[in-house]
């Protein structure tokens, strides 16, 4: 019997980068020294080059010919094709987790709402954040549609290389948790149309607010 390998080299390199380049270690635009990188992690560049082709592969990186490995840039342009993609995949989770969910389902994520609710009375906008990721995250498992988690989990990848947090701009913070507690209560109720509907507007209000974020700062750069 073939026995099962541990993971591969390779993966657990895309991991790292992944998580510095989620962090902001490794910046949009920034060029993948390969060399300095295999030797930080005591690897030969084989495994290295595999984990970029992975990272490649989600978005994260682009591989240029003759020129190298760089994180990929997220630009406006982007932003405004990527949005209207998540609020449709989103709001069909939202539909689909209506029909799945069982009563202890519901108030396991009305639990993370409070959380939400907990954080905007006190202005953490960090906490605020974790917990709205949360939010959105049980609604998606709740949907059941693994091919939906799929595609969301790629697209929410490549969100990660904006650095935009649209909750800082006056009144978002209180703005989103509207919109959160309207999906709550849809949910709750039952009402699949209604779960679809306001999940989707609010995935394109957060795109609205995050662009006047960007004018805001172009006015001032």
């Amino acid at each position: 019997m073939t026995r099962i390998a541990p993971t591969a080299l390779y993966q657990e390199v895309a991991e790292r980068l992944r998580q510095r380049i989620f962090a902001h270690e490794l910046t949009p635009g920034t060029w993948i020294d390969e060399q300095k990188l295999a030797e930080l992690y005591g690897i030969s560049r084989t495994p290295l080059r595999e984990a970029l082709k992975v990272l490649a592969s989600e978005g994260l990186v682009e591989l240029k010919p003759r020129r190298g490995c760089y994180v990929t840039e997220i630009s406006r342009q982007d932003l405004d094709d990527i949005f209207p993609l998540m609020a449709m995949l989103e709001g069909r989770c939202a539909a689909e987790a209506v029909g799945r969910a069982r009563p202890a389902d519901i108030a396991a994520l009305r639990v993370i709402h409070d959380q939400l609710e907990a954080a905007a009375r006190e202005g953490r906008i960090d906490a605020f954040f974790e917990a709205n990721q949360e939010f959105h995250r049980k609604i998606q498992e709740l949907s059941g549609n693994r091919w939906l988690l799929s595609v969301i989990q790629d697209l929410r990848k490549v969100l990660k290389l904006s650095r935009l947090h649209s909750l800082s701009l006056e009144g978002r913070l209180q703005q989103s948790l509207d919109e959160h507690r309207a999906i709550m209560l849809a949910l709750e109720a039952g009402n699949a149309g209604q779960a679809e509907k306001v999940m989707h507007d609010h995935l394109l209000s957060g795109r609205e607010a995050a662009a006047k974020m960007e004018s805001a700062l172009g006015k001032s750069a």
